[in-house]
């Protein structure tokens, strides 16, 4: 039994004229025969490892698990000679010698930390966020992981909610965009090729739809939301290829997510064709107890693993009761046979029955983490998802020789700096704005703490005063803590914490303009910064780079190019607020008190999805179409002529909107359906044109069939959704 890794492998290879396929299948099956019912019920196991100040360490009874082949794979475990070490328990100290699966939660960065997830669907540059993940996988993968917990894509509309940061936002085309190329970042083109890791999209499905924008809670929305709004993301990474699915913690309109065939079976493997497999989040199957779904931990096993959940996360809900629920026949051994198939397929993809430990490298590990080139590639997204709010009077960049005082909680803070879910980054390798500036600007900076981040003493104001009245100019750094963002961190209120927003009163009444520099991982409400502040430079949590990157805009080495990818509320009494809301048959008039309006705000959010400025400006020509009617299986073009009217080269976002006037069911005001970034110069103008097909324009039905109605269409082309110029056609 010491070589039936290598007998298998040996018999699978004889045969030359044997497909790749074929002889994977053969491996595996043949390997299936000869587990136990216990063996086969180890391989759904997921558990963590723990840590302690000398490192990371299995519990006892952990490592004896994996001596008797009852844990398929670890997580919160890295580094290539720990993930060796425990690697060697598996291949050397177990009956079959079946490697572990390492998984860790690599979400925006491994060692190397780029902007949270929120921030770089702000930059809308595709290229750049497969850039990020590739480099997350190479440094996550050096140091002997072989799977990440991302992409994020839940469509996220309630900035209360605390995991917003982990997404792309509101809009599902774009999120969709931006998972598939998230896959293509991780998986790269092979996952045999060591530096990949598997992508595990996640939390299928409507996590971020939760009531009430809060962690955990019950998600009740329409199949039609469902299938129109939440699940296409999903299935752009499946159809990428993604390795496998976690399900989220919610229940769907009364089913958790955990236990339901509908998501699971239907929609997921006969639907989108998945053929990955399909992990719970942490102790999800466990929970099901206290949604009321399950009556106890064993039914709870029997129902997730019947709707299709293949490995239980940390619950060890399988390990406990899955032989049993076998020999009484409420799981079938085939079944079983099915997922242990699809998580061996894994490992074997990895290529870790070929090499367990090829992927524990202490000499790439030496090599790749946080190299220059990875340090320069987190510099470049973090500059690219800044999004300039606001710029009055040209406030920025900053003027060569200016006194700037530089005041804040945030301009010297690092921990922050990477944000939630950074996992293994270091912040103490982060550069805050402030020794930055010293370094760029010497002898123009005088810093101020200004106040703490949360509390609301005022003790540091006079200095913070002081320093203001002393200077040309105020950069007030101002934000959230990283540990208010992510996962269990919902806020009931998105105003700045503690003494921040007096902070910035009496610092605006010394009459010396602010630039407000915020990092955050949610939007906020700040209309009193937007009405008084000279400019605000939205940075959220940029990562190792922050410093650079942020000093990089101030002082107009980098022409800020982000674009919004969620809505900004003016108040939370307006969430949710989401820019392809649908028109209601009393639509606003400001002289009708009877049509669907507030009393005491407007109805606009603070900054639209899509919005963001530049330190210059450009002008659009209204849309040309090239046909007005659209037969079936035609294409219109829609051109608009974009023209840099400013005085410094730009990169701007040419967005494409598309409005369905009348349909089967009431349709979205407007929705993305193209997008183009452009550079120009001075002057320089471009013909910008999008090709409109009938794929662009279909949608679900209150029949859930996917169909491109006939009927007039409106064109919207522009700089963000609530500035666009127009056209119209007909579907015929």
């Amino acid at each position: 039994m010491k070589h039936i890794i290598a007998l298998l492998f040996a018999l699978c290879l004889t045969n030359g004229a044997t497909a790749q396929q074929s002889r994977k299948d053969i491996f595996i099956d043949s390997l299936i025969n000869l587990m136990t019912l216990e063996e086969k019920i180890g391989q759904t196991g997921l558990f963590t490892s723990d840590w302690d100040v000398t490192g990371p360490t299995l519990r006892p009874q952990y490592k004896e698990d994996i001596k008797a082949g009852k844990v398929g794979a670890v997580f919160n475990a890295y580094t290539a000679k720990y993930t060796r070490e425990l690697q060697k328990i598996a291949v050397e100290n177990t009956r079959l010698k079946i490697p572990l699966l390492f998984g860790y939660d690599v979400i925006h960065g491994h060692q190397t930390i780029f902007p949270i997830s929120l921030g770089e669907s702000c930059s809308w540059d595709l290229p750049e966020i497969e850039n990020a993940a590739r480099v997350a996988a190479d440094e996550a993968s050096a140091q002997g992981l072989h799977w990440t917990y991302a992409p994020m894509v839940d469509i996220a509309r309630d900035p209360r909610w605390g995991r917003i940061s982990e997404g792309a936002g509101e809009d599902t085309y774009l999120g969709s965009l931006i998972g598939a190329a998230r896959v293509r970042g991780f998986q790269g083109k092979n996952l045999s090729d060591k530096n990949t890791i598997a992508a595990c999209v996640k939390h299928y499905a409507a996590y971020g739809a939760a009531q009430a924008g809060r962690d955990y809670h019950t998600v009740d929305i329409s199949l039609q939301s469902l299938y129109n709004t939440y699940l296409p993301p999903f299935k752009a990474c499946v159809d990428e290829g993604v390795a496998t699915v976690m399900t989220s913690f919610n229940e769907l309109n009364g089913i958790p997510a955990s236990g339901n065939p509908f998501l699971l079976k239907d929609v997921l493997r006969t639907g989108m064709g998945f053929k990955g497999f399909v992990v719970s989040d942490y102790t999800s199957i466990n929970e099901m107890v206290p949604h009321g779904f399950s009556s106890n931990e064993k039914e709870a096993g029997e129902q997730a693993f019947n709707a299709g959940v293949d490995m239980d996360l940390q619950g060890a809900v399988y390990l406990n009761h899955l032989a049993a629920l076998v020999k009484e026949g409420k799981v079938k051994i085939s079944d079983l046979n099915a997922a242990v198939k699809r998580i061996l397929s894994l490992k074997y993809d990895l290529g870790l029955f070929q090499d367990p430990y090829r992927y524990s490298d202490e000499t790439r590990e030496k090599q790749v983490v946080m190299s220059a080139e990875n340090l320069k590639s987190a510099r470049r997204m973090a500059q690219k998802s800044i999004v300039l709010l606001k710029n009055q009077n040209q406030a920025l960049p900053l003027k060569k020789g200016q006194k700037i005082a530089l005041i804040g909680p945030f301009a010297n803070e690092k921990r922050s700096l990477i944000g939630s879910w950074s996992a293994a980054g270091d912040w103490t390798k982060s550069q805050p704005l402030l020794p930055e500036m010293q370094l760029r600007v010497p002898g123009m900076i005088n810093y101020a703490k200004g106040c703490n981040i949360n509390d609301d003493s005022t003790q540091y104001f006079q200095a913070a005063i002081q320093a203001a009245q002393n200077a040309d100019v105020v950069v007030l750094c101002l934000g959230e803590s990283w540990e208010w963002t992510g996962e269990a961190a919902s806020r009931a209120t998105l105003g700045l914490p503690g003494a921040q927003t007096s902070l910035f009163e009496k610092l605006h009444a010394t009459g010396k303009p602010i630039v407000v520099v915020l990092m955050n991982g949610r939007p906020l409400c700040i209309p009193e910064l937007d009405a008084k502040a000279a400019a605000i430079v939205e940075t959220w949590y940029l990562g190792t780079m922050s410093g650079q990157a942020i000093a990089d805009v101030l002082l107009g080495d980098y022409n800020p190019s982000g674009r919004l990818t969620v809505t900004f509320p003016r108040h939370e009494g307006q969430i949710p607020i989401f820019y392809n809301m649908k028109h209601t048959g009393r639509p606003f008039d400001a002289n009708n008190k009877y049509t669907s309006k507030y009393l005491d705000m407007p109805n606009e959010p603070l900054y639209p999805f899509g919005y963001g400025l530049g330190y210059t400006t450009f002008s659009y020509s209204s849309v040309t179409l090239d046909k007005t009617v659209m037969r079936k299986g035609e294409k219109v073009k829609a051109s608009v002529v974009v023209t840099n009217t400013g005085k410094t080269s730009g990169e701007e976002t040419v967005q494409l909107y598309i409005h369905d006037l009348v349909g089967s069911s009431t349709r979205p005001e407007k929705e993305l359906k193209g997008f183009q970034k452009i550079m120009l110069q001075p002057g320089e103008q471009k013909t910008v044109s999008f090709d409109i097909d009938e794929t662009m324009l279909a949608y679900y039905n209150y029949q859930l069939e996917l169909k491109a109605e006939p009927g007039a269409f409106q064109v919207m082309i522009g700089r963000h959704s609530a500035d666009t110029q127009q056209a119209q056609f007909e579907l015929k």
